[in-house]
């Protein structure tokens, strides 16, 4: 079985470039605080790399 990652959105985005507000929003995070669970691949573990200052990722199995 893959494993999963719970990513949630922990800080603001204001200041930041546009281009991270955009993978912000095609992780599929809308609200501060929110939080999402994706499958563990290297096109969302590249996603995460780019704002990894604006979010925590825990895995789940």
């Amino acid at each position: 079985m893959p494993k999963k990652l719970k990513i949630t959105w922990s800080k603001s985005t204001i200041g930041c470039p546009q281009t991270q507000r955009a993978t912000i929003k095609s992780l599929g995070l809308r609200k501060l605080n929110q939080s999402v669970i994706k499958e563990d691949c290297p096109q969302i573990r590249g996603q995460i790399n780019k704002v990894k200052h604006l979010l925590t990722v825990e895995e789940i199995d």
